[in-house]
């Protein structure tokens, strides 16, 4: 069985006008470029790839069970095709619990779900001087204790702090063993950044929040990032970046990617939510602990891609970062791109960029 749509096509060679054919992949991209200004067809762009979720629908991802079919649901409406389920810091018990749930999910994906990669291991393995909106359950690691989680669920992504004792060793041994390191929730110097990142650590998590700022004489956890970094995830709700420091980001790290950093009330009306052992208030578009503290978000990967376009982006550029470098970054070329061969995961969208459908692997939500 295969469709066919028409449209205004994003490849990797850039524009064509014409029509994608499909079935779980994609078979065939027929047609010529043009510039999509010149015509008033929808626009057809790479599902999105969220790297960072822990909730949805009213669901969070440390409650275990199916609670992560409920959240790739939720988020499939809004155009993620493929995602990371986001743990917690919290206890050991916790964590087993929210695995188990992630790794049943990744094995199978259920009808008009997204596509569940793995999990994004965000705690444990943070400083427990820079939780941010984590509970108090931070705690070195060794790597028999990821080898130990790694049964539970695939784990594609894993937040260090690497001035933790230890904590640099074992990002090289995460590295040498396949899995992509961030640096994130750390009180770390820029020299530490460094350090982790000639050990082998990919990334950082979301990017400013939660590590330490740029000064000019003492450069920072962020310092690191935008003077070496090819990679990093930021969360574009307008809320935990400011549009000058996004600005920044974009022009220091060339595959700058998106991520939701999303909460049981993404899709939700405002009132109190769960975040692993947290309860969060939803109130005027942010989620926040009591304190004010801002706890993750409830921002959508079509809303962030909105964001990206009203900072200034181009369409090409705002799609390649909510989904080809997310892609790229996890060393998926099936995904993340239209093209043949690739998964058919594509959403199309009208001319204010507003969805219109949403494929993953070829099934129309």
């Amino acid at each position: 069985m295969s469709d066919a749509i028409k449209g205004n096509i994003l490849t990797p060679e850039g524009w064509v006008h014409g029509e994608i054919a499909f079935g779980d992949r994609i078979a065939a991209i027929r047609g010529r470029g043009a510039d999509p200004a010149l015509n008033q067809d929808v626009y057809i762009l790479p599902g999105f790839i969220d790297l960072h979720v822990h909730g949805g629908g009213g669901r969070d991802v440390m409650e275990g069970g199916d609670a992560v079919r409920t959240i790739a649901a939720v988020h499939a409406k809004h155009g993620t095709t493929s995602m990371l389920a986001t743990t917690m810091t919290a206890p050991p018990e916790d964590i087993d619990l929210a695995l188990k749930g992630i790794g049943a999910a990744a094995a199978q994906r259920g009808k008009g779900e997204a596509r569940v990669l793995g999990a994004h291991l965000e705690g444990p393995f943070i400083n427990s001087g820079k939780l941010g909106a984590q509970p108090p359950f931070a705690r070195s690691a060794k790597l028999a204790d990821v080898r130990k989680l790694e049964e539970l669920a695939p784990l594609k992504l894993i937040t260090v702090a690497p001035e933790i004792a230890g904590h640099l060793e074992l990002v090289r041994e995460l590295s040498d063993a396949g899995m992509r390191v961030q640096i994130g929730h750390t009180l770390g110097s820029y020299e530490d950044g460094v350090a982790a990142l000639n050990h082998g650590a990919h990334g950082f998590t979301h990017l400013f929040n939660a590590m330490t700022g740029l000064h000019h004489r003492e450069p920072g956890m962020v310092g690191a990032a935008l003077a070496h970094a090819r990679y990093a995830e930021l969360i574009p709700d307008l809320l935990h970046v400011h549009p000058g420091a996004i600005r920044t980001a974009l022009r220091c790290i060339p595959h700058l990617y998106c991520v939701t950093d999303s909460t049981s009330a993404t899709g939700m009306p405002d009132g109190e939510y769960m975040l692993g052992r947290h309860t969060v208030m939803k109130c005027m578009g942010g989620v926040r602990l009591p304190d004010g503290t801002l706890a993750g978000s409830t921002l959508t990967m079509d809303q962030a891609l909105r964001n990206l376009v009203g900072l200034g982006l181009t369409l090409a550029d705002a799609s390649a970062r909510v989904s080809t470098y997310a892609a790229d970054y996890l060393g998926l070329p099936e995904r993340g791109r239209l093209a043949a061969g690739a998964c058919a995961d594509l959403v199309v969208l009208d001319r204010d960029l507003n969805l219109q459908a949403v494929y993953i692997e070829g099934e129309l939500l």
